[in-house]
């Protein structure tokens, strides 16, 4: 028997990246048909499409695939929906949402917590309806603007990620004497894969004491090609007026303040930004979401809802992963979460528990835990390096358990599993810190 609906769509997501491919593929593995996938580029894969280095995967398929391939594989099972027209996932390609307005109570009898969402696209303006919502419009790069590096405004400046898109995917070289500002993954990446098209990138200059992405891209893509990478320095002047001619560096303190008298100067024609991403939240913005100050990204719950009713999010949209398969498994928990949502409409878990970041500890994901029944994963970054570390987690003055870890990094995303005996034994707040082991 078909359920009873008033809205356009039983699942609307935003995004047709891996998170948002694996968060409709899994609503509709959990029984829901009418799904929309709203995609503002011309095909679906998101970031992973110009990412054409392998290495993806190896979690979530057990083996290395590039990112164009680790992508394909969701397609290929989305793809497999469209046997049945009737029950088909559809793709909306090509089409921005513009504003998202949830509305309270108008979902009629078969669903609730209906919202609206604004799309403008090839097909022109259009207005829908959905029972619940997942958003996963991913994250985008710092630019110029935000670092306000002393100079004039000449061509040669571009962030690695539009680099990247140039080169792998517009089959266009950016430069051929390259800086590279920054030690997040996607420049690392983009050093090695300047050095094989020809090019010389004769610097890796990071403001922090220690690298930003992962050590396994560090010694891949740094090391084995001799690239060096230059710690607690930064670029302090951009020389030229047409074209980069050039870029001064100079060391910073433990404040990151410039210190007089350590400049060399680098000649070079481009200069890369790899110095951070921010979740896209705009949307998220509009519908009243609370956002995260330390992640940027919304506030979630263990089953990645949002703070507004039937709404979810997952990935780099939350916050910024290091690796894709995390990204895929937070948009199968979305997904899951929506599909209940619409099918059982569960009942309120009441209060639940807060999650907080404690000493050494940057944020928490989720913020909060709305179930003590079952198992809750718990992902979050630290502040510093730690060898030999370990991870407590605390409710007020009580340890709950902890966790030892070999190695921490600031650019490595960490997790713990908290079981239902762990979260049955804690109060209104669960806090976790990390440190250097005892």
């Amino acid at each position: 028997m078909e359920r009873e609906q008033s809205a356009d769509y039983e699942l609307a997501v935003i995004g047709g990246g891996p998170a948002g491919l694996a968060a409709a593929l899994e609503a509709f593995k959990r029984g829901l048909r009418k799904i929309i996938i709203i995609e503002r580029d011309k095909e679906l894969g998101g970031i992973l499409n110009q990412c054409i280095h392998n290495g993806f995967g190896l979690h979530y398929f057990k083996e290395e695939l590039t990112g164009p391939e680790y992508s394909g594989r969701f397609i290929t099972k989305l793809e497999e929906t469209l046997t049945n027209p009737v029950n088909a996932i559809e793709i909306s390609l090509d089409t921005m949402a513009l504003d998202i307005v949830p509305e309270s109570g108008g979902a009629g009898a078969g669903l609730r917590g209906v919202c609206t969402i604004h799309l403008a696209g090839k097909t022109g303006y259009r207005v829908i309806s959905a029972a619940s919502l997942v958003l996963a419009m991913g994250c985008r790069e710092r630019t110029r603007g935000a670092l306000a590096i002393p100079g004039t405004r000449p061509s040669g400046i571009f962030t690695a990620g539009a680099a990247q898109r140039f080169i792998n995917m517009e089959g266009r070289m950016v430069g051929r004497k390259i800086i590279i500002l920054g030690s997040g993954d996607i420049g690392l990446i983009m050093a090695r894969r300047l050095t094989l098209e020809g090019a010389e990138v004769p610097a890796c200059i990071e403001l922090l004491p220690y690298p930003g992405g992962l050590t396994r891209n560090i010694v891949q893509c740094l090391n084995d090609y001799n690239i060096p990478l230059y710690l607690s320095h930064t670029v302090t002047e951009i020389r030229g007026r047409r074209r980069v001619e050039g870029v001064t560096v100079s060391r910073v303190d433990e404040n990151r303040r410039i210190i007089a008298g350590t400049e060399t100067r680098f000649d070079c024609d481009t200069l890369l930004l790899s110095v951070g991403l921010i979740p896209e939240n705009e949307l998220s913005r509009k519908a009243g979401i609370s956002l995260d100050p330390r992640t940027k990204g919304p506030e979630v719950t263990d089953t990645m809802e949002t703070s507004v009713s039937g709404i979810f999010a997952c990935g780099n949209v939350v916050h910024v992963h290091d690796l894709v398969d995390f990204v895929s498994a937070e948009g199968e928990r979305a997904g899951a979460a929506a599909a209940d949502y619409v099918l059982r409409r569960p009942a309120e878990d009441g209060a639940g528990l807060v999650l907080k970041n404690g000493d050494g500890v940057s944020y928490t994901v989720p913020q909060f835990i709305k179930k003590k029944s079952g198992r809750a994963e718990i992902f979050f970054r630290v502040r510093g390096i730690y060898r030999n570390g370990k991870i407590g987690v605390y409710s007020g003055k009580r340890e709950l358990i902890s966790f030892k870890r070999a190695h921490m990094a600031p650019g490595e995303m960490e997790s713990i599993v908290l079981s239902e005996e762990i979260l049955s034994a804690a109060e209104k707040e669960i806090c976790v810190r990390a440190g250097d082991g005892a």
